[in-house]
């Protein structure tokens, strides 16, 4: 079995309405980074790190500031086209694209749902394509064998921790929605298959001066 530690990406540009809007770290993002880093570099084994393509997954990559180790990108890291299952969403149901928290919990239970029936626009990546691409990420990276940390995004990290526990749809919905911003997971890939070890951690946030840090949009 091979370990693997997954970060979400830091806060990026909340209330935005496209993906070029989004994909930005905020100045609370580039902190979330630091504070992590902080806390990884005197003591992580880590030889490989990997992000995906995303600015905000590069960004904070950059930001953990693990200068004794190489970074390197694959865009099977990347997350999920939200904004445009969002807009096939909003054509097929009439759903607007939420701006706040309250509306973003409301709606993506409703995109996830249509998007695994395969009721999207045929150019948007399928449900099982994504699974099938993260997963793939995985194993490459699980064959190695080589202690290794990807920075990515909670689509990713939720899908995973799903098929890790075979979580049904609502659990899955739940999952996505607590996921924090540059949270640790740790996952172990084999031959028996993928493994969920560590779910959520923030040690670089769990001190009283931080606590506001500690956000999910």
């Amino acid at each position: 079995m091979t370990e693997i530690t997954l970060i979400r990406h830091g806060q990026a540009q909340s209330g935005a309405t496209d993906e070029a809007s989004y994909d930005q770290l905020s100045e609370l993002g580039f902190q979330q980074a630091g504070w992590l880093g902080d806390h990884l570099r005197p003591y992580h084994q880590y030889e490989r790190l990997l992000s995906g393509t995303m600015r905000r997954q590069i960004q904070t990559a950059q930001s953990l500031a693990l200068e004794d180790i190489p970074h390197d990108q694959d865009a099977r890291l990347n997350e999920l086209d939200y904004f445009g299952l969002a807009n096939s969403l909003k054509e097929s149901h009439g759903a607007e694209i939420p701006t706040d928290l309250a509306s973003f919990t409301a709606h993506f239970p409703q995109l996830l749902e249509v998007w695994q029936k395969g009721e999207v626009h045929s150019d948007l990546e399928s449900y099982d394509e994504f699974r099938g691409r993260i997963m793939a990420a995985l194993r490459d990276v699980a064959e190695v064998q080589q202690p290794a940390v990807l920075v990515t995004s909670t689509g990713v990290i939720s899908t995973l921790v799903s098929m890790a526990l075979g979580l049904d749809f609502a659990q899955k919905c739940q999952i996505f929605l607590s996921i924090m911003h540059t949270s640790v997971h740790k996952f172990s890939v084999g031959e028996d298959g993928l493994r969920l070890v560590q779910f959520g951690a923030t040690p670089h946030l769990d001190t009283k001066d931080r606590l506001h840090a500690k956000t999910h949009v």
